[in-house]
């Protein structure tokens, strides 16, 4: 579009970029996307199990959570625009197994807080409510070729159940959705367009050069790149003052038959069945409309992690190392579940913080801010992100130091206030938060 004016050029199409471009695209900013993909969402947001759920081991994280949900909930309504062909919200509810690193003393308190409704299932409850499943207490999870994975227990888990929770059926279209809700408020998307400079001048970016050689001109830029995004940050020289640093991983999510009649209980919208995460064993269930299951792991300490030094050179099929592990831990918990001999599932690549918590952030180069880190856990709260990186950068860019008053957001649906330092990049470690994907 020659000659357009362009006042924020954010980087990334998926779930996450697609939203701040729409929420700054409604406050009337001039808004460029560009991303090497070709299209919205079609990155590491379509490889995402697109789980909603509210298990978080602190109060912004709970309070965000819950919030967003809102948003998938009242989908059309909350982009605005008629844009088409929607994804849809599927309230499945969700268990959450008993286990000693995330225990209901934790994040009970942080429901009753936020007026999130639940249930504690003593085992019993977990064996009446969700037929056929195993309640035996296996802590710690370990690698299917260790004898200990097949020994016996005497001992048993309940569960707390989350009867809001359930998952977004599409979230490549999810992130389509955002595209074409902020188009409608004037946003430009270019796909097929890599960035390969930042450029600045008296300490602010001032344009977004692009492998083309041609240039955006800018005040403002956020840096929604996911994996990538640790790259575009170098690109920017900024990242010295970070306590925490983001890396990219390699995640496989399988996909098997469920097995007949998992997860048809209680309540919610039970035809595509329970979720159910199992850090117990290492592993998280979802179930799909038609009788499939998603199986995913939740990163336990027996399994290395598949870092990568480049996104691009990752292999887009499932190995069958991970699909027997993951589909084998489901297959303990389930064990009416039958285990293919053929891997299925998909491939992906997060981005993942050190302490598994987004960065919501400004950064030591004024006008140039970062929705990073994002990827296993943060789909779920898409519709809220784009809100928070629109008030960082309002609020920045009025004068107001970030770092020294951070900005306190209040859901529109909740009423909740969540401080939005606790998504600084200069955040303690090992505080508050789990460590783990469940955060």
């Amino acid at each position: 579009m020659p000659g357009r004016r362009t006042d924020v050029v954010v980087i990334g199409s998926g779930v996450i970029g697609a939203s701040v471009a729409l929420e700054l695209a409604r406050r009337g900013r001039q808004v460029t996307v560009v991303d090497k993909a070709g299209g919205a969402g079609h990155g590491s947001t379509s490889a995402s199990s697109a789980v909603v759920r509210f298990n978080f081991s602190t109060a912004a994280g709970v309070a965000t959570a819950w919030e967003a949900h809102f948003g998938w909930k009242s989908w059309a309504e909350h982009l605005g625009r008629d844009v088409g062909p929607l994804a849809r919200y599927v309230r499945c509810g969700m268990a959450m197994l008993d286990v000693d690193v995330a225990p209901r003393s934790v994040y009970l308190p942080l429901f009753q807080n936020a007026g999130i409704p639940f249930e504690e299932w003593t085992s019993a409850d977990l064996s009446e409510r969700i037929p056929g499943i195993d309640v035996g207490r296996y802590w710690p999870p370990k690698r299917i070729d260790d004898d200990e994975f097949w020994a016996e227990t005497d001992t048993t888990l309940g569960a707390v159940y989350t009867p809001d929770a359930g998952f977004v059926n599409d979230p490549q279209l999810a992130a389509q959705n955002l595209a074409a809700a902020a188009r409608a408020h004037g946003a430009e998307f270019r796909f097929h367009t890599s960035v390969r400079g930042i450029e600045r001048a008296h300490g602010r970016v001032t344009a977004v050069t692009l492998a083309d050689g041609s240039r955006i001109s800018c005040g403002v830029v956020v840096n929604a790149a996911g994996p990538w995004s640790t790259r575009i940050n170098e690109l920017a020289s900024v990242g010295s003052d970070f306590t925490v640093g983001c890396r990219p991983l390699r995640q496989e999510v399988a996909h098997v038959a469920a097995p007949v009649g998992f997860g048809v209980g209680p309540g919610a919208d039970n035809r595509a069945g329970i979720c159910v995460a199992d850090m117990d064993l290492g592993i998280y269930l979802r179930g799909e409309a038609g009788g499939g299951l998603l199986v995913g792991g939740t990163e336990p300490e027996c399994d290395p992690l598949q870092w990568v030094d480049d996104p691009d050179a990752v292999t887009a099929h499932p190995t069958t190392a991970v699909f027997e592990a993951q589909v084998t831990r489901a297959a303990r918990r389930l064990p009416a579940l039958e285990i293919p001999n053929r891997a299925r599932g998909v491939v992906g690549v997060y981005d993942v913080a050190d302490d598994w918590t987004p960065i919501y952030d400004r950064t030591e180069l004024d006008g140039f801010y970062v929705a990073m880190g994002t990827s296993g856990n943060q789909f779920k709260n898409a519709p809220v992100v784009g809100k928070f990186l629109a008030a960082i950068i309002e609020q920045t860019e009025n004068g107001v130091d970030h770092d020294e008053r951070p900005v306190r957001f209040v859901g529109e649906h909740t009423g909740l206030a969540v401080d939005l330092s606790a998504f600084s990049r200069k955040r303690p470690r090992g505080t508050e938060n789990s460590g783990t994907v469940l955060g």
